[in-house]
């Protein structure tokens, strides 16, 4: 009998940025052949983050190109390794931010991978193989099973996938910090992709919801639409006067430079601030703002794998999504200029199934 041939790569439709213009357009690689322990997915549904459009302008330095941007990464499972069991062909998937890591280190054992030294990101990374990784914006995944998470039947698709960078970025620090008590008082600075996720958690968990932002125009959303209790302008000096001690937790979504202290004074006693937004410039922080109440700065990133399919059943208990604006791919680079401009409410998903040819 002839040994059975080997198992090849797959040659996948994508789009991808060639350099520091960020400027994406149709390319094709290959996808490794799926191993004994690797999910396959036909992508459905991908996300676009902020860090997408750092990461194609190479704002944080160490792009690799031609790069697939992607991380919050929706779809059907087309086929399963050997020693998957988990997983099935058919089912609903997903695909976050991270694609591997090394699994024995400290926090990898605490299910914290995102803490891994060693973890892998889900596009513009190295893996351990050597190979590049590409991200969702493309026909097909190919991903080990420890970093595939199942979404809830009830969600609707393309609403899902930004709770996978999104939603976990948010949902982590809320319960690692405890700003999850019902009855206390919940702010969150920013109103975009993060932002709004956190209004929506801060409602299911029961808490009193305050946004903060600099866009007057933004109230009505925030108070109407997302069921916030109030709504505060930071840069009117009387209004954030009269919310002085008033906030029991922050999270703090802003990825522009902006002051710490102003946010610091609205706290109560005991009062914690996590900042899960990226400014480009050092923040600065008052001593006294912390030391006059007790006070703390903290910082988060993502969450682990067991946490994030933690934070998506607690969505589709809670019929939980991400309010998106669907987009073809061809529509992507004007997406990008938007997105710079934070013209969106609140994530662009790209519908890949529909608009990026498959070989599947």
């Amino acid at each position: 009998m002839a040994p059975a041939a080997a198992a090849t790569e797959e040659e996948v439709d994508a789009w991808a940025a060639r350099d520091t213009s960020g400027h994406l357009s149709p390319f094709t690689f290959s996808r490794r052949a799926t191993r004994p322990g690797d999910v396959k997915l036909k992508v459905l549904f991908c996300g676009v983050c902020h860090s997408d459009l750092h990461q194609i302008h190479n704002d944080w330095g160490g792009s690799i190109y031609p790069m697939v941007p992607g991380h919050e990464i929706v779809g059907e499972v087309t086929e399963v390794g050997s020693e998957v069991k988990a997983f099935k062909v058919g089912e609903i998937v997903g695909v976050g931010c991270m694609v591997n890591s090394c699994q024995t280190c400290d926090p990898c054992t605490q299910h914290l991978e995102q803490y891994c030294q060693t973890k892998v990101w889900t596009y513009n990374d190295k893996d351990y193989d050597g190979t590049i990784t590409q991200g969702g914006y493309s026909t097909i995944m190919i991903c080990r099973q420890e970093f595939v998470l199942k979404i809830p039947t009830n969600l609707p698709l393309d609403a899902a996938a930004p709770l996978l960078c999104a939603g976990i970025t948010v949902y982590s620090p809320m319960k690692h910090f405890q700003m999850d008590v019902a009855g206390k008082h919940f702010g969150v600075v920013g109103l975009g992709g993060l932002g709004h996720m956190a209004v929506k958690f801060g409602k299911a968990f029961g808490m009193m919801v305050t946004v903060f932002s600099t866009s007057p125009s933004k109230e009505k959303e925030a108070c109407e639409l997302l069921g916030a209790d109030r709504f505060i302008v930071s840069k009117d000096p009387e209004q954030m006067k009269a919310a002085a001690g008033s906030v029991d937790y922050i999270i703090d979504t802003v990825s522009a430079a902006h002051p710490l202290d102003p946010y610091l004074s609205t706290l109560k006693l005991d009062g914690k601030l996590v900042m899960v937004g990226i400014p480009e410039k050092p923040s600065s922080i008052h001593a006294f703002s912390l030391t006059s109440a007790r006070r703390y700065v903290g910082g988060s990133a993502i969450g682990g794998i067991k946490e994030t399919q933690e934070m998506l059943d607690f969505c589709g208990e809670h019929n939980i999504t991400c309010l998106i604006e669907k987009i073809p791919i061809s529509y992507i680079n004007t997406a990008m200029e938007r997105l710079d401009k934070a013209d969106v409410k609140y994530r662009f998903v790209i519908d890949i199934a529909n608009s990026l040819k498959s070989e599947d």
